[in-house]
């Protein structure tokens, strides 16, 4: 039977880095709900046509489009193994529509990581990193420049961008964690979901990672 987990995190908790360790280990595919939108956006999808004509209007994308994404990506056959989900479902409703669907195919989640990081260890992840023009990134406290400011690799100058800054890190946090309670809540109350411990380095982060698959 093919095995499904769903990956939950905030930003900048590693979650993408912890999706492809995993992925490769167990050979499925990483589906990220930003990559799925991306690709039907650009193949012009009847899909990605629907969802872009809400996002033009900017209004939220609804759930049955989402889904239809979802569900036309895991009836692929490089599925036939199962996949990470990373980014979907967002909303308990969409988290039993997953249900539904998976049992169509004969599946279901199997477990659900949340790798759980405190907001104060986030902000001082995310709103330290500085980025030259050509993309070479820096951070404050865990890779500093030799020179304050400068790109060691191509002597530029360093910048800040917006998703980086302090309030903006802030803001992205708050939503997260207003936007994934009841997610969280959902999946805690069927017994799937277990916390990881995301302030470890990365490698003890991959350990507990897999110990909590395997014991499934």
């Amino acid at each position: 039977m093919a095995k499904f987990y769903v990956l939950i995190g905030p930003p900048g908790a590693g979650k993408g880095t912890q999706a492809k360790i995993i992925a490769e280990k167990y050979n499925l595919v990483h589906i990220s709900s930003g990559d799925l939108f991306r690709e039907n956006l650009k193949n012009q999808t009847e899909l990605g046509k629907l969802a872009q004509g809400f996002m033009t209007r900017g209004e939220l994308v609804p759930d049955d489009v989402t889904i239809g994404m979802v569900r036309e990506r895991i009836s692929r056959p490089d599925c036939k193994n199962g996949a990470l989900l990373d980014g979907f479902p967002r909303t308990p409703a969409q988290a039993d529509a997953l249900a539904v669907m998976l049992k169509e195919f004969g599946s279901k989640v199997e477990l659900v990581p949340l790798i759980d990081v405190p907001a104060k260890d986030l902000i001082e992840r995310l709103s330290g990193r500085w980025t030259c023009k050509e993309g070479h990134v820096f951070h404050e406290k865990f890779n500093p420049p030799q020179k304050a400011g400068i790109c060691d690799i191509d002597g530029s100058e360093l910048y800040q961008r917006e998703d980086d800054k302090k309030a903006t890190v802030e803001n992205r946090i708050k939503v997260y964690t207003e936007q994934t309670a009841p997610l969280i809540e959902y999946y805690g109350n069927r017994k799937l979901l277990v916390k990881i411990d995301g302030t470890k380095p990365i490698d003890a982060v991959t350990k507990e990672l897999l110990s909590a698959i395997e014991k499934v």
